[in-house]
Formats: C-alpha cells, sequence, structure tokens
C-alpha cells in the first residue's frame, strides 16, 4: 500500500457533498489506514464540538492489527488475526470509517515503547501539538541541557575568570542573542538579499553598521565595515581571500610570539596549523627573545626580502602597544596592504585607550565579543574612497584619483564566498554594543579595565614574579613561570581546581627557545562584574599562592601529570584557595543575571 503524505486533513465537518477523493487518516503503522466512506452524508445538524481529549484514539498493536480502543477503552471494532474481512466499518466523530488491513503489505517492525499511537484529531489537534513543544522552557524541552547550563552558570559566579579573551556580556546584548532574530534568513548584503521579508533585518544591519563607524571615529566616506564575519578568524581569512590568489604571501607575528594561528601559523616542525597558513604562503615575525617586544629591525628586514602581499599587525598575546607609524612604513617599502587585527584591543581603541590604527592601516578585523564586550563574532573595517598618491607616515594625504578596491572584494569573500546567512540575532546585539561603546561611561569602563590590569602586574612583579616585557600597556599580562619551575599547563589546572581561570601561554626564553612556561592573564572579564584596583590585588595573591602550591606539589611529586594532578584536588591547601576564591568571587554580582 502506498504510504500516505498528506498531512493537511480536513474532515469538513457540515458540509453536505461527498469528498471527490476520500482522505486518508495517516497513523504510524502503514499497513493500517482509516478512510471516510465517501457515501456517508452529514446530518444537517452536525455534532457539537467534542474535547480534543476525548477525539484521540489510540490503535494497541501487538503483531497485526487486533483491535481499536478509545480512551476509555471501550472497544469499538474487533479484530482477529484469523478474520478473512479486509476491512470493518466503525464511527469517529459520526463518520463511519473502515479500518483497512493490508495483506501482504509493507509493514515496519516496532519497539514495545510504539505500539500505542494517538491517531490524528484534526487540523486543530495538531496545532495545538506544535504548540506545545514550540513554547516550552528550556526546563521543560530538555532537562539535560538546563542543568548543564544552570552549572555553568554557577561555575562563572563562583570563580574568576581571568581569560583575556573574555568577558561578561550585558543584560541588552544576552537578550538581543536570544531573541526571534534567529529566525530569519538574509543572505547577502543589506537592499540586496536573497530572502524576501528582510525589510527590518536591512535596518538593523545598517544601523550596525553606522555604529561600528561611529563607535571608532570614522567616517563613511573614508571607511566601510562588514558586520556579517562568525568570528575573528573567518574575519581575517575573508580578507586574504578577498584580496590574494592561493599561494601569495602573508607576513604577521609568530604565534609563540603573542600572533594569533590565523594569521598563518605553522608548527617548527613544519606542520600547517591554519586555514591561512594552508591556502597561502605565511613568514612570520617574532618578538626580541631577551625584552619580548617586537623587533622592528628584524621585521623590516625581513619583509623587504619576503614582501608579503600583506603585512599584519597584531596578536592574542602581545601587551605592549603597536608602533603603527614604524608598520605603515615597513609596509610602503615592501609594497605591502597593511592589516590590524585589533581582537584583543577593540574596547581600548573605541575608547581612545589605545593608540590608533586607522590612521595608519588600510584594514581593521577585530572579533566583537572580547574587550568590546558585544556578542562573540568578527567585523571588517575597510578604507574607501580615493588612495594618496604615495603612502606616507599620514594616509590622509596627497590625494590621487585612484579609488581603494577592498570593499567589493571583502563583501564578496564574506558572502557569498565563504558564509551562508548571517547570525541576525548576533548583528542586533554587536550594535547594542556598538551604541555603549560609544559612550562617556564605556570610556570610563575601558579606563578601569587598563588600570586593574596595571595594579595586577604591579602585585605580581612585587611579588618577584616575572613578567614578559615587565609589566601590560593594555588589558592583558604574561607571567613567564620557568623561574618557579612549572608550565603553563599544570599552573592553569592548578588554578582551575581553585576556580580561577587563566590560559597557557608559549614564550620566549632569553636564549631564544620556545618554552610552554607561560600563562596568560587579563582585567576585562573581572571589572564587568565590578572590581577595581585593590581587588586585583587579592586576585595577585589569589594566583601567587597557586603558584606556590603547583610547585611544592612538583617537589613532591615530581613532574605534574594527569593522575598525579588529580589526586592534589583534594588536598588543604587547594581546599582552602578553593573556598576563598568562591566567597571571593560571590561578592560580585553576574552582569545580565539575578543571582
Amino acid at each position: 500500500m502506498d504510504r500516505i503524505a498528506q498531512s493537511d486533513l480536513s474532515l469538513g465537518f457540515g458540509s453536505s457533498h461527498a469528498l471527490p477523493h476520500p482522505p486518508r487518516i495517516p497513523i504510524a503503522d502503514d499497513s493500517i489506514t482509516l478512510q471516510i466512506d465517501s457515501s456517508f452524508r452529514p446530518s444537517s445538524n452536525p455534532m457539537p464540538p467534542v474535547p480534543l481529549q476525548l477525539l484521540e484514539q489510540r490503535f494497541d498493536v501487538t503483531g497485526s492489527c487486533s483491535r481499536v480502543v478509545e480512551e476509555d477503552d471501550d472497544v469499538v471494532g474487533d479484530y482477529d488475526e484469523d478474520d478473512d474481512d479486509d476491512q470493518r466499518q466503525f464511527f469517529f466523530l459520526g463518520h463511519p470509517l473502515k479500518l483497512k488491513r493490508c495483506r501482504g503489505g509493507n509493514s515496519y517492525p516496532m519497539s514495545s515503547s510504539s505500539k500505542r499511537f494517538v491517531v490524528d484529531s484534526g487540523i486543530e489537534g495538531r496545532r495545538a501539538a506544535v504548540r506545545a513543544w514550540g513554547n516550552q522552557s528550556i526546563e521543560e524541552a530538555d532537562p539535560e541541557i538546563h542543568e548543564f547550563m544552570e552549572k555553568e552558570k554557577q561555575r562563572q559566579f563562583r570563580g574568576i575568570e581571568l581569560i583575556a579573551s573574555e568577558n561578561f556580556v550585558c543584560r541588552a546584548v544576552m537578550e538581543a542573542l536570544g531573541s526571534h532574530l534567529t529566525n530569519k534568513y538574509s543572505e547577502g548584503m543589506p537592499g540586496a538579499r536573497y530572502y524576501m521579508g528582510n525589510q527590518y533585518i536591512d535596518q538593523i544591519e545598517i544601523l550596525c553598521q553606522e555604529r561600528a563607524l561611529a563607535a571608532f571615529g570614522l567616517h563613511h566616506e573614508k571607511w566601510g565595515v562588514n558586520v556579517q564575519p562568525y568570528s575573528c578568524t573567518s574575519a581575517n581569512f575573508a580578507v586574504f581571500a578577498g584580496l590574494l590568489m592561493p599561494g601569495e604571501r602573508i607576513m604577521g607575528l609568530d604565534s609563540p610570539s603573542g600572533g594569533h594561528m590565523s594569521h598563518g601559523y605553522y608548527t617548527p616542525g613544519g606542520k600547517k596549523v591554519s586555514g591561512a597558513s594552508i591556502f597561502f604562503e605565511s613568514f612570520p615575525y617574532k618578538v626580541d627573545p631577551r625584552t619580548g617586544y617586537i623587533d622592528y629591525d628584524k621585521l623590516e628586514e625581513k619583509a623587504l626580502d619576503y614582501r608579503p602581499k600583506i603585512l599584519i599587525c597584531g596578536g592574542s598575546s602581545y601587551p605592549r602597544d603597536w608602533e603603527f607609524p614604524r608598520f605603515r612604513h615597513i609596509a610602503d617599502k615592501c609594497g605591502a596592504v597593511l592589516m590590524f587585527d585589533m581582537a584583543q584591543i577593540s574596547g581600548l581603541v573605541a575608547a581612545k585607550e589605545s593608540p590608533n590604527p586607522f590612521d595608519y592601516c588600510d584594514i581593521v578585523t577585530s572579533t566583537t565579543h572580547k574587550s568590546l564586550r558585544g556578542p562573540r563574532g568578527g567585523i571588517i573595517f575597510y578604507r574607501r574612497g580615493l588612495k594618496p598618491k604615495k603612502q606616507s607616515m599620514n594616509l590622509n594625504h596627497c590625494e590621487s584619483n585612484i579609488q581603494y578596491d577592498f570593499e567589493e572584494k571583502i563583501n564578496f569573500s564574506v558572502f557569498p564566498s565563504l558564509q551562508g546567512g548571517p547570525h541576525n540575532n548576533h548583528i542586533a546585539a554587536l550594535a547594542i554594543a556598538l551604541k555603549q561603546a560609544a559612550s562617556p561611561e564605556y570610556k570610563l569602563y575601558m579606563r578601569q579595565v587598563k588600570k586593574n590590569a596595571k595594579a595586577l602586574a604591579s602585585a605580581l612583579i612585587s611579588r618577584k614574579c616575572k613578567l614578559i616585557t615587565g609589566g601590560t600597556d593594555n588589558h592583558l599580562l604574561l607571567w613567564d613561570l620557568t623561574p618557579l619551575g612549572l608550565t603553563g599547563k599544570v599552573y592553569e589546572k592548578v588554578c582551575e581546581m581553585c576556580h580561577i581561570t587563566v590560559n597557557k601561554v608559549a614564550i620566549f626564553s632569553e636564549n631564544g627557545v620556545i618554552s610552554p612556561g607561560g600563562v596568560r592573564i587579563g582585567s576585562p572579564a573581572m571589572t564587568s562584574r565590578g572590581c577595581l584596583e585593590p581587588e586585583f590585588e587579592t586576585m595577585a595573591e589569589f594566583l601567587y599562592r597557586a603558584a606556590q602550591i603547583a610547585s611544592a606539589a612538583q617537589r613532591e611529586h615530581g613532574k605534574l601529570q594527569k593522575e598525579p594532578l588529580k589526586s592534589i584536588y583534594h588536598c588543604k591547601e587547594i581546599a582552602d584557595l578553593r573556598n576563598q576564591v568562591e566567597a571571593f568571587a560571590t561578592q560580585f554580582a553576574m552582569p545580565a543575571f539575578d543571582m
């Protein structure tokens, strides 16, 4: 018997016309179908409405079709397996229905848990069924996920978050992320979508673009922006794919020196790690291992030899300011496009607490969630309008008739080359964050982020801790743990036992050897929870004590591997520090949550 695909059945109550093609009510067992008798004529007095719970018909299936029962289990039609009749008639809502059993037809095996089925109770019943699960809360719809989410909320609330790449969004950003905007498909750019119904989505994205330019003090005649990238890694790759042919050259800060893998990282053994290194030729520049600062003289020498098409400044673990005039000079000498990845410091740039890359760079990319405190995603700024005759220390001088050609190439690279529909909920949330980034309150917040980072650095230095470059100019610092005989991997694990989150980083020793002996620590997240300089000095004491505990445990157990690390979780020193951390952290509210 053919399977029934029709799902919009209407029983046609109140009509005196026979249905030309009697509809069939689908049920789970394809060997059984219910068919309305087309010769039946409803009376002039149709049945009154029947409550939905009384309309449910259930079939009890034991091997073959044996009987039909109503909600109260009164038998309406009864069949024996040996019955020779192919069909029997019974009534459903006043309609004579025939129960057909397929002889030798396809019958699908059924588990014991699926032996009872609810018969279609009409179009309104099906609507109600969809609404029933469509309007459930997470707690009702998926208790397992809800439980994990609640545990993660408590972990965030009870711990100290010091990962430089993380932050806490405000309530308005969180509400936009969890909104109905996620329902809409919007491939393309505003005014040129592949789908209809995007008039309000267009307005949201255009407003987000305008706010992005305003937050960084940019004029729309000189700068354009794409707010659709899903992350900064995809934003960076979109720039490379839009401006370069496969195999052309890029040059960025080496990952062990504090650069980012999306700038073309490959391992010392030659393994290509990121998409940028797989599809393009990359050659890194490095920091001076004695100072931790970028060696600009060697950078210039390498760039003139290598001649990259794109020179990248910016990184994920560099605690000092970037010398943009020097980068501009080098890019001009080797004929490269100058790109800055400001993912870590975009909030500082917006608040004018960091040197401005837009005065010197051709393209600027960023995440939107770190110091900027927006939703997780990426953004690309690109120059538009007239190019200067000759690149100089100030790109606003010496205009000519040659136009920048970044806009079309980058937009096409984002979509349709690399991405599908943008995440409209993210774009709305980003617009909210960018509005805040242009406010005086946000500038005070970012100023406090810098003060807190400097207070943390000073407190660690006063405890004889060794910081790469001796301090910080921004929101993060790098702690060299090798004098304590620790690796970053062991230390971050011990910190996690104490409900402190930091992340390990590779560092250059003074003889130029790469070592996994460092951790990166950042101030934005705990600043968002209301912590000031005194609290960061307290956190420095927690960090130092965790290092002492890890060092003592390593002396006692030897090199701490996975199992020895587990064994120290319940030791008194760890338990005491963990309790103190929790007591400290829970004094500060979580943004966007009523804890």
